[in-house]
């Protein structure tokens, strides 16, 4: 059926940007409070030695759990520190308990609305199983728009990935207490609020707090991907340890976000019933807390030295002395933290997060005319849609033009010599892939804007098949980075393959799996290899078990980008 297309995302696109317009400035209120609200978490925790918190941790465990699990605790945290992942795991802490803190203070309410009237009951539920089926990962779209790239947006996403259990096992516990003691409460004369703070939460407790563990745990899943819209702690340490392909690294954050799961949730499931309560009163323990809690905080505020970082009014400080930039194990990443060596940025600091968060920013700033920095390169659709300047880098830090070559699976040549010939003589120019990342951008599928560009250049398409043979259904496989000139190329040319007989399998990965894939054999090709700077980590890595098939594009860029509108010119004057 040729039945045109329904424009719900677009729909949709036009619902967020009239809501990010319009709502600006609760989302400035809420980013404030979030950021604030975070920071004196992470100054309490932070406050003194680590064995101080490690100690707190350990006798809180063993109150709720019991001494073995509290030597447990206490060995495990050592663990974490030694490892050397005691500030990211703070910061994991802090955030995991932020958003748990959110889940019960909107969800619980909104479960005992639902569990005393039908209708609020017909028109949540509904919306908490759309909320509990949609991908994780989804809900950080909106949120960058939102609330900007960094933690708070992984805060949100967490927390609306994690609230549903909390409102339905409040809305179940409610319902579930007894109808003879309802109508004893009521024969009593009990106003509704007796009834319900005396009779139904304390019988309902057991599966609140079942609802609210459930709720933290789920919120400590998401660390991983909270860290693609740059949060910080543990799981932007595991997301690097993937993109770089360094086993050791992932296995010590993914052991240090288990440790946190097994003490946050035996904490957490037993803190209705402590195992020491009948030594030491929950109301002490509680007041004992919320006591070094509050003066841990209050001490940090007035004894804090305020950070003076130059002019107010400069542009450093008006964009936060941050440097917006993509996926951790990107050398773009890394050229950019040398950047701040070399040039002496001491106050500036590098926000991790993935290409797509970086434009989903630029393009924020760009619409309010607000001063931003950003990790960029050529070819890139940006350039087209946005007008964009990179610094002056005097330095030559970031390196000169690169190249991105096309790398091929030791054998292909023997399996696929078509196919191989294709991807050898695979070559175009910058206009080419810029026409390419612009159609994708405007909303056109890649396979979609891979196919017009091919039909209006068959004279070069001719040029990269000239003497292959064609294929017989061969099974050919391409890996990607998910940046937009590599979706453009690896479109382009999977395409091509097609037209030549391939039975042709894209997967997009991430750098290091990328380089990886090609080495060990599991991929038969890719055309996203920068060099000489960028992935050189990763080639000389594997050079020794894949074949170089040289450039399929010269003369790349990279460096700091940022909008025409600001007035500096050179990386040397963010020192301003």
């Amino acid at each position: 059926m040729n039945m045109p297309k329904i424009p719900l995302g677009a729909w949709v696109d036009s619902l967020v940007d009239w809501i990010t317009i319009v709502f600006a400035g609760l989302f400035t209120f809420i980013t404030n409070v979030i950021e604030g609200l975070l920071n004196i978490l992470v100054d309490v925790m932070s406050a003194g030695p680590s064995l101080v918190l490690i100690i707190v941790l350990t006798l809180l465990v063993t109150y709720t759990s019991k001494w073995p699990l509290g030597i447990f605790a206490f060995i495990s945290l050592l663990l974490i520190d030694n490892l050397g992942y005691w500030e990211s795991s703070i910061q994991t802490l802090a955030i995991v308990i932020l958003s748990g803190v959110l889940t019960i203070v909107i969800g619980i309410p909104i479960g005992i609305w639902c569990a005393q009237n039908k209708t609020v009951r017909n028109i949540v539920t509904p919306i908490l199983d759309f909320m509990q089926t949609m991908p994780a990962f989804v809900y950080l779209i909106p949120s960058i728009l939102f609330f900007g790239i960094g933690v708070v947006p992984g805060i949100i996403a967490s927390f609306i990935f994690a609230i549903a259990p909390t409102i339905r096992m409040t809305n179940l516990g409610i319902q579930e207490v007894p109808n003879d003691l309802i109508e004893a409460s009521d024969a009593f004369g009990s106003t509704s609020s007796q009834k319900l703070f005396k009779v139904q939460i304390p019988l309902a407790t057991p599966t609140i707090m079942a609802g609210v563990n459930q709720s933290i745990m789920l919120a400590l899943s998401m660390v991983v991907t909270a860290s693609l819209v740059g949060a910080p702690g543990l799981g932007a340490d595991v997301y690097r340890a993937v993109s770089q392909i360094n086993v050791g690294q992932g296995f010590e954050a993914g052991l240090s976000i288990v440790i946190i799961a097994i003490i946050l949730d035996r904490i957490t499931q037993n803190l209705r019933k402590p195992a020491y309560e009948h030594v030491v009163s929950r109301k002490i323990i509680f007041t004992i807390l919320a006591l070094l809690v509050v003066g841990t905080a209050l001490f940090g505020a007035f004894t804090k030295e305020k950070a003076v970082n130059g002019d107010e009014n400069s542009f450093a400080a008006k964009a936060n002395f941050e440097i917006i930039g993509i996926e951790p194990g990107a050398g773009i990443m890394k050229l950019t933290k040398s950047a701040i060596d070399d040039y002496k940025l001491d106050d500036w600091n590098v926000v991790e997060g993935s290409s797509a968060a970086m434009v989903a920013e630029l393009k924020k700033a760009i619409d309010k005319k607000e001063p931003i920095v950003v990790t960029g390169w050529s070819p890139h659709w940006m350039f087209s849609t946005y007008d964009l300047k990179y610094l002056e880098d005097p330095n030559e830090t970031f390196g000169k033009a690169e190249n991105i070559n096309s790398i091929a699976r030791k054998g292909l040549e023997q399996d696929a010599p078509g196919a191989y010939k294709i991807l050898d003589q695979f070559y175009w120019e910058t206009k080419d892939m810029e026409d390419v990342m612009v159609k994708v951008a405007d909303g056109m599928s890649p396979s979609e804007a891979a196919e017009e560009w091919i039909k209006k250049n068959q004279d070069k398409v001719s040029k990269w098949t000239q003497g292959a043979q064609s294929g017989n259904g061969e099974k050919i496989k391409l890996v990607y980075v998910a940046w937009d000139t590599e979706i453009a190329s690896t479109n382009v040319i999977s395409k091509v393959l097609e037209q030549n007989g391939y039975d042709v399998t894209l997967s997009q990965v991430e750098v290091g799996p990328m380089f990886a894939g090609v080495a060990n054999g599991s991929a038969d090709a890719m055309v996203a290899a920068w060099l000489p700077g960028t992935h050189l980590e990763y080639y000389n890595k594997y050079k020794d078990d894949m074949v170089d098939l040289g450039p399929n594009l010269k003369g790349t860029k990279l460096g700091l980008v940022v909008p025409d509108y600001v007035d500096i010119d050179s990386i040397e004057d963010l020192k301003q």
